[in-house]
C-alpha cells in the first residue's frame, strides 16, 4: 500500500480524513434507507450477499484491520464477529460459506447497526489523531473497500427484488439524462495512435495493489466507439438470431448459453412484441437509446464479433481515459440507472466514467513484477487473478471519489448481475 494523504483523490480536496470517513459511512446508510429489515436479509443467489451482511462486513474490516490491531484500548464489539463476517481472508482463520450468508438471522439488524455505531465511535476518535503512513494506508483501503460494497448493495438488492413475484422498485424513477431521445445517435469512432504507452497507477496517492506497478505496453493504432452499445443495437443482435449462432460465441460462452437458456440480457422480459427491463426503479419498457446492461463477457464478445468489431484491451481503454476528468453518471447523480449518451461534440468518447462498467478483452492478470502485500491484506486482490476479465470505468452505482482511469474491476466471464455494458473497439484501418 502506498503512502497516502487526505487528498489522495482530486475530489477529496479540502476534506479531512475524518470528514471523508463520515461522508462515506453516511452514504452507505443512505443507500439502505429504502429497505426493510426483511429486504436486508435476502440473499437471492450465491454470488450476492444480504444487505445486512454488507453493513456488518464493511464494519468488520475497520475493526479487524485497524482498531483491533492498532489500538490497545479498543474493546471488540463481539469476538464471534471476527469469524462470522470474514469474507475470504484465509490467514485470519475460518469464515462461513458465502452461499449461507442469507441464513444469518442473528445477529439482528439492530445488532449490526449497533456494531457500526460502536466501530464508528472508535474510528472518529482515531481519525482526530495524527496517523502513521501505514495506518493512513489502511484507512484509505477501508474507505475504498466500503465504497465497493456500496455498489454491491445496489447490484445485490436488484437481483433480490428481481427474484420476487412482485418485482418491487428500490427507488422511484429519476429523470434520465437524454431520455427524450427515442433513437441513439449514429455510432461514431474515435481514433487513437497507440504506440508505447504507460498504464497503471502512479506511485503517489491511493490505488489498489492490482493497479500497480505502472508499466509500458505497446498498442497498435486503434479506435473506440464514441459511446456504449445501446439496447436498440443489442436488439438487432437478438433479432438476427445472435443467441442461436454458435459461430459468434466462444466455446465456453456457447456452452453457457445452451446450459442456462440465455436469450437476452439478464433482467429483460419479453411481453408479446415488447421488451421490458427490470431496474432499480422497477419494471420499465426497454429504452432503445439507453446502453445495454447486465451482459456477460461472453455476450459482450459475441455482440462485438457480430458487429464486425471487438472489445477493447484494458490498455487501450486506459490510454483513452487517462487525461479525462472523472465525470459522468456516477453514484452522486442518484439516477440509479444507466442513461443514454449525450454527445458533447468534442471529438472524444462519452460515458468513459459512469453509466456502466465496460468489459475489456484483457484477462485479469498481475502487472509485470506485481507482488501481493504481506499478511492478510495481500489476499484482497491478488488471489483472484485467474479465470476473470477486466472491466473499466465504473457505473451509475460507483462513487465518483472511488473511480480513476487505472481502476481494474474484474469478474468471471459468465457474470451478469453487475452493472456491465459494452464499448466496441477495433484496430485502426
Amino acid at each position: 500500500m502506498a503512502t497516502l494523504t487526505s487528498a489522495a483523490h482530486p475530489l477529496y480536496s479540502g476534506k479531512s480524513l475524518l470528514e471523508r470517513y463520515q461522508e462515506m459511512r453516511s452514504t452507505t446508510m443512505h443507500l439502505v434507507e429504502p429497505l426493510s429489515v426483511e429486504d436486508a436479509m435476502v440473499q437471492s443467489m450465491g454470488d450476492a450477499s444480504p444487505v445486512k451482511w454488507h453493513l456488518a462486513h464493511t464494519t468488520w474490516f475497520f475493526e479487524t484491520f485497524i482498531l483491533a490491531e492498532q489500538l490497545a484500548e479498543y474493546r471488540v464489539f463481539d469476538p464471534a464477529f471476527r469469524m462470522l463476517f470474514n469474507s475470504y481472508y484465509k490467514t485470519l482463520g475460518g469464515h462461513p460459506i458465502r452461499q449461507q450468508r442469507g441464513t444469518f438471522s442473528r445477529p439482528s439488524m439492530s445488532d449490526v447497526l449497533n456494531y457500526r455505531e460502536h466501530v464508528d465511535e472508535s474510528m472518529f476518535r482515531l481519525l482526530k489523531q495524527e496517523l502513521s503512513p501505514e495506518l493512513l494506508a489502511f484507512v484509505e483501503l477501508g474507505i475504498n473497500h466500503e465504497q465497493q460494497h456500496q455498489e454491491l448493495i445496489l447490484t445485490d438488492i436488484l437481483n433480490a427484488f428481481w427474484t420476487q413475484p412482485l418485482r418491487p422498485p428500490y427507488a422511484p424513477p429519476a429523470e434520465k439524462r437524454g431520455s427524450a431521445a427515442t433513437v441513439a445517435s449514429p455510432l461514431r469512432w474515435i481514433a487513437h495512435s497507440g504506440g508505447a504507452v504507460e498504464i497503471g497507477a502512479r506511485p503517489e496517492g491511493f490505488a489498489f495493489d492490482n493497479e500497480r506497478p505502472r508499466h509500458t505496453v505497446l498498442l497498435l493504432p486503434y479506435r473506440l466507439a464514441a459511446r456504449l452499445a445501446t439496447n436498440a443495437e443489442y436488439l438487432d443482435f437478438i433479432n438476427d438470431k445472435g443467441y442461436q449462432r454458435p459461430e459468434l460465441w466462444l466455446s465456453d460462452g456457447w456452452d453457457t448459453v445452451c446450459r442456462e437458456g440465455w436469450r437476452a440480457p439478464l433482467y429483460w422480459e419479453s411481453r408479446g412484441e415488447e421488451w421490458w427491463e427490470f431496474t432499480l426503479s422497477g419494471m420499465n419498457r426497454l429504452d432503445p437509446s439507453a446502453p445495454v446492461s447486465h451482459v456477460s463477457y461472453y455476450e459482450a464478445d459475441a455482440f462485438a464479433r457480430w458487429s464486425g468489431a471487438r472489445l477493447p484491451l484494458e490498455g487501450e481503454w486506459e490510454e483513452a481515459a487517462k487525461d479525462r476528468p472523472v465525470e459522468g453518471n456516477l453514484l452522486e447523480s442518484w439516477t440509479f440507472n444507466a442513461c443514454p449518451s449525450v454527445e458533447k461534440g468534442d471529438g472524444k468518447e462519452d460515458q468513459l466514467f459512469g453509466d456502466l462498467w465496460e468489459w475489456t478483452s484483457s484477462a485479469y492478470l498481475p502487472y509485470p513484477t506485481f507482488r501481493p502485500e504481506p499478511g492478510a491484506v495481500g489476499e484482497y486482490n491478488g488471489k483472484f487473478m485467474c479465470n476473470q476479465f477486466v472491466l473499466r470505468g465504473g457505473s451509475f452505482a460507483t462513487p465518483s471519489s472511488h473511480i480513476r482511469a487505472s481502476y481494474r474491476n474484474f469478474f468471471p466471464p459468465h457474470a451478469r448481475w453487475q452493472f456491465m455494458g459494452i464499448r466496441l473497439a477495433d484496430y485502426e484501418r
